[in-house]
């Protein structure tokens, strides 16, 4: 952990190379949006704050929303649901996301086809979950529905996806909507990088960009020009 010393009002923290991602090309501020984005698209088709939350958390899990994403090592998993390889992302029988981007004439690794298909798969099959997912009682239960249900996951880790959904709602959702979560946050901004939650006035390294950022009040504000002149003093 780089420990930095800063004249500026917020207090400096490091995040690069924290995580496995790499530098990805995306800003700490595009994920954020990304997640945002999809949150939103959601609540638009009629989901419940909770519901939308849920599906976001899981996705974060997936892919940190990004819809370029190659699976991890190799495998198989594309896009923002790690759609497979030979199967749901281009081979299975209208149930493909190149199939369904090239009917309509979208281009499959946008966010937007992507958020589309995920839609689509809902309604359009019912072994993906829809009913189970409007029949949830809390985002906890409709975060493990649509992990069981439209990811079909192998090493799920849960209780990771459940966090992430619970912070999608408290970020995005007010808080509000379907309850099933015992979990408080103190004001800040979510770190995409970092898998944290961070207090106000706290200043990031993304390792997405290299960049500095500062929690303001839920958003990231780009601080880079404040931090040119900051000082290396420990690494640990």
């Amino acid at each position: 952990m780089l420990i930095v010393a800063s004249t500026f009002a917020c207090s400096a923290r490091s995040e690069w190379g924290v995580g496995n991602g790499g530098d990805t090309g995306e800003t700490e501020s595009a994920l954020t949006s990304n997640q945002k984005t999809a949150y939103n698209y959601f609540i638009s088709k009629g989901f419940q704050p909770y519901q939308a939350a849920a599906i976001v958390g899981n996705l974060m899990q997936e892919s940190s929303v990004k819809p370029t994403s190659y699976q991890y090592g190799g495998g198989p998993g594309r896009g923002i649901a790690q759609w497979s390889a030979g199967g749901r992302w281009d081979k299975t029988p209208n149930d493909n996301m190149l199939w369904f981007a090239s009917s309509r004439g979208l281009d499959p690794w946008t966010l937007g086809a992507q958020l589309d298909f995920i839609y689509y798969e809902l309604t359009t099959f019912g072994a993906y979950g829809l009913g189970a997912l409007e029949n949830a009682s809390g985002v906890v239960a409709a975060t493990i529905v649509f992990q069981d249900k439209f990811e079909i996951c192998g090493a799920c880790d849960q209780s990771q996806r459940i966090a992430y959904a619970q912070q999608v709602l408290y970020d995005y959702g007010s808080g509000g909507g379907g309850g099933g979560s015992n979990t408080s946050y103190s004001a800040g901004c979510w770190s995409a990088t970092y898998q944290s939650q961070v207090q106000n006035n706290v200043c990031i390294q993304s390792k997405f960009d290299g960049l500095w950022y500062e929690c303001d009040d839920g958003d990231w504000v780009d601080r880079s020009f404040q931090h040119s002149g900051i000082r290396s003093l420990e690494f640990t």
